[in-house]
């Protein structure tokens, strides 16, 4: 899962489920980029280089905990992101619409 938070509110702005490839992080930035921010704090990952300006992307030693925090809290409450219950969800239609729930209901 790729997701994107307001720095000063802590609220997701966006998120896509997939791994990190560059069509599912390509998602992600489009809405950043479309919202004219100022800076993006990522990870190290490489493919970041390519779909983000240099002028307003940062990494940062520890800039990406909240987000990663976040991402606990997810797979420890909703038991959906978790192999190993029975509400598990196969579906990535039927997860999307679980996390758009959670985060914006």
């Amino acid at each position: 899962m790729v997701s994107a938070f307001e720095r000063e509110s802590g609220k997701i702005v966006s998120f896509k489920v997939g791994r990190r490839t560059n069509k599912t992080l390509k998602v992600v930035i489009n809405t950043l980029i479309n919202s004219d921010c100022k800076t993006i704090y990522t990870d190290k990952l490489k493919n970041y280089k390519s779909l983000i300006d240099k002028t307003i992307h940062r990494t940062k030693l520890r800039g990406t905990n909240h987000i990663e925090r976040a991402h606990l809290t997810l797979r420890t409450h909703l038991k959906r992101l978790n192999r190993k219950t029975i509400a598990f969800s196969k579906s990535v239609i039927m997860l999307n619409a679980v996390l758009k729930i959670y985060f914006w209901g």
